[in-house]
């Protein structure tokens, strides 16, 4: 029999809102900061440790080498490759809706931009509102720095989870996250955040072979591998723990029904 794909999730996923307007402005709001901050958290305190063995989250670390490689700053690095990957997911769900893909690339230019601003804000940009996070130069920092990058890693898992159900419009990797979530993995987020790192190890690959390096990975990249889709289905029980997934489109299969469902 079919029942819902609500093996890690705390209500079932709706075809329809159940929350306002403006309750879903503000909570996508929210998970955009708190998104944006996590991933150059990750970048900056891995760039901060000497010799760098941290990394970043496993998307941020990806789209950072290709930008080195093909000299893009990180916010054409992520737009590009944002809407590269908005493709993508119109072919696994093999529908073309130009209202999905303008939807995610409505979600990377602010994203984008704030990725931008809280890059220059930890590097010390803004002098007169902070001075940058210094480089680790004894084991209590390194120590401190390991465990902030960890952090980055929860809040961009968090973000995700706020977000994605929310289900405004959502970044093109998260998207690709959540059509794997339902549409293929009976909405278990672990194991559709590791299918969903295909793309951007292929992104890292490209970016070893022009620039000869092999930068922005290391012990927080592994973590955020191992444990972000987790902390995100943990987020979805604990965080906002009444807001339910809205409006879930992930397309339809062969005989016209929604896949958000699982078979038993």
């Amino acid at each position: 029999m079919k029942v819902d794909a609500t093996s890690d999730l705390t209500a079932a996923p709706s075809s329809q809102r159940t929350i306002s307007m403006g309750k879903a402005i503000a909570y996508f709001a929210f998970s955009l900061v708190i998104n944006s901050a996590g991933n150059v958290l990750t970048l900056v305190t891995s760039a901060k440790i000497h010799p760098s063995f941290l990394g970043a989250a496993y998307w941020t670390a990806a789209e950072a080498n290709l930008g080195t490689a093909f000299h893009w700053n990180l916010f054409w690095a992520f737009l590009i490759m944002g809407f590269l990957t908005a493709v993508l997911n119109a072919v696994l769900m093999h529908h073309w809706s130009w209202k999905r893909i303008i939807g995610n690339m409505v979600f990377m230019v602010p994203f984008s931009a704030l990725i931008q601003v809280f890059e220059d804000f930890f590097m010390g940009k803004y002098p007169t509102l902070f001075g940058g996070l210094p480089d680790a130069r004894s084991l209590p920092m390194v120590v401190f720095y390991v465990l902030l990058n960890f952090l980055g890693v929860a809040l961009i898992a968090t973000a995700i989870s706020i977000y994605q159900r929310v289900n405004l419009v959502l970044h093109p990797a998260d998207d690709l996250m959540q059509i794997l979530r339902f549409r293929y993995f009976k909405g278990q987020a672990a194991k559709a955040m590791w299918a969903s790192y295909i793309p951007p190890t292929l992104m890292a690959i490209v970016a070893i072979i022009v620039t000869r390096q092999f930068t922005n990975f290391g012990l927080g990249t592994i973590f955020a591998f191992v444990a972000q889709g987790g902390i995100t289905g943990i987020a979805d029980k604990t965080i906002f723990p009444k807001l339910k997934h809205q409006a879930l489109d992930v397309g339809t299969d062969i005989k016209g029904d929604t896949t958000a469902t699982v078979e038993e």
